[in-house]
């Protein structure tokens, strides 16, 4: 791309988040071990010809991705099938499942195409039948279908567990990528004349000398900040951005071993609260709860007996559910958000993606499936950061302002507000599609971008 055609892309990046309105986003970081029960076969690998500095050159350029979840793993092995040589650097001391479950729609399963894994998580759709919203006391407000979806969308809805994708996306890294129990700390973004670089500090094992830490500077052409809502990497590139703020509600989640169990898929909206259960297709059950409460708040006892209180009467299953879980299942971590949008998601050589760019409230299931988006599209732009901006600030501001509508429905308290929610939702259903799908509009039918037009084999 000319490099005036580049400026202009940027500079129109810029002018449409300085335009757009405060955007509300949240991630929950959930470390906690849980089993993968399906393991990702590695794929081959291609190398070819990359630009470096402007030279095209038969070594391949170097990338620095900074944080191991979802989106950083997509983002590595996206580059690295794109030629790339790729470095992920990741604080915890090993790739430990984040999270519980993870859905996954249409347009992410379409971006993990591009990685070559997309059937494969297909596979673990499941999803039958009828689903939709509930009130407390098992009144369908609105109802659809997995079948009813696919072909809304071309395609089905995924939940899986989040080890699992960890896993499937960890196989696609070459020997050696991935560096655990380190700190990355960007030290230079880099320019069109200089790489970036990146300090890199890691514990020396107990035992050793002074039980030092030990220091090293990577340079790189491209470093990618994958580092979540409270991103580091972030604050470097945009000092002046005011960060992370609670977003007013804390969530529960559970996934846990339920035999025998038989419900449709659902998520109940009450006053304040809301709670969703869906099955697994490895027989496990996911589970999550949301209430608006004071930040920093805890259970005076245990997490679970708070569920007890506030869901406890709630419609089968979630009884069921409570009596099947221990207190060491619920993770509970409070939402934050990002209030203000990023001005763009470079800054030299160093790029941002996922909720480190634009964290979202969770009520539309998009933040790693934005991630997902994010990484196939960077790999695409990886030599024109000013147009993976262009291409992905407008999208993901969209969607996180949906997503903020949204949470503002489902977590209305007030009693008439929500008497008035639920018969307004149970009218728009009686009208068309459901309105679980509708949210999807716009969203669920993205494709993704291809060089010279090409598609992967199991392109939908």
């Amino acid at each position: 791309m000319p490099r005036s055609a580049s400026r202009a892309r940027a500079a129109s990046a810029t002018r449409t988040a300085r335009e757009a309105p405060a955007v509300l986003g949240l991630s929950t970081d959930m470390r906690r071990p849980y089993p993968a029960h399906y393991t990702c076969s590695t794929l081959g690998r291609t190398t070819g010809v990359v630009v470096r500095g402007g030279v095209m050159t038969t070594q391949p350029a170097r990338a620095v991705v900074i944080g191991g979840g979802i989106g950083g793993l997509a983002a590595a092995a996206a580059l690295h099938q794109r030629g790339w040589a790729v470095t992920v650097l990741e604080r915890a001391p090993s790739l430990e499942p984040v999270g519980a479950a993870i859905s996954l729609a249409p347009n992410a399963l379409r971006a993990l195409d591009v990685l070559g894994i997309g059937d494969e998580i297909r596979d673990l759709a499941a999803w039958q039948g009828d689903g939709g919203l509930r009130t407390p006391g098992g009144r369908w407000l609105s109802r659809s279908s997995a079948e009813a979806a696919a072909a809304r969308f071309g395609g089905p809805l995924v939940l899986l567990s989040r080890a699992t994708l960890v896993g499937c996306l960890a196989a696609l890294l070459p020997p050696g990528a991935l560096r655990t129990a380190v700190t990355a700390t960007l030290a230079d973004p880099g320019d069109r004349t200089r790489p970036a670089r990146v300090t890199v500090t890691a514990a020396v094992p107990a035992g050793t000398a002074r039980g030092a830490v030990g220091a090293e500077e990577l340079e790189a052409e491209l470093v990618v900040g994958a580092d979540g809502v409270h991103s580091r990497v972030r604050r470097a590139l945009f000092p002046g951005h005011p960060g992370a703020v609670y977003a007013g509600f804390t969530t529960w989640r559970m996934l846990i071993p339920l035999p025998g169990a038989e419900f449709a898929s659902h998520e109940t909206w009450g006053r304040g609260r809301i709670w969703g259960t869906h099955p697994l297709k490895d027989g496990r059950v996911y589970a999550y709860a949301a209430a608006t409460v004071p930040a920093g708040a805890h259970a005076p006892d245990d997490e679970r007996a708070e569920l007890l209180r506030r869901y406890g009467d709630w419609h089968h299953p979630v009884p069921a559910v409570l009596a099947a879980t221990r207190p060491e299942d619920v993770l509970r971590h409070d939402v934050h958000h990002l209030a203000q949008p990023l001005p763009a998601y470079h800054l030299g050589r160093t790029v941002l993606l996922g909720d480190a760019a634009h964290a979202m409230p969770p009520t539309l299931g998009q933040g790693g499936n934005q991630a997902v988006e994010d990484a196939v599209v960077l790999a695409h732009h990886a030599t024109d950061l000013p147009a993976y901006t262009a291409d992905r600030l407008p999208r993901t501001t969209a969607i996180a302002r949906k997503a903020v509508r949204v949470a503002r429905l489902n977590m209305a308290g007030g009693r008439a507000v929500t008497a008035v929610r639920n018969a307004v939702l149970t009218a728009l259903s009686a009208t068309g599609p459901a309105l679980f799908l509708r949210g999807f509009d716009g969203i669920a039918n993205w494709r993704p971008p291809y060089a010279s037009g090409r598609q992967p084999a199991g392109q939908r």
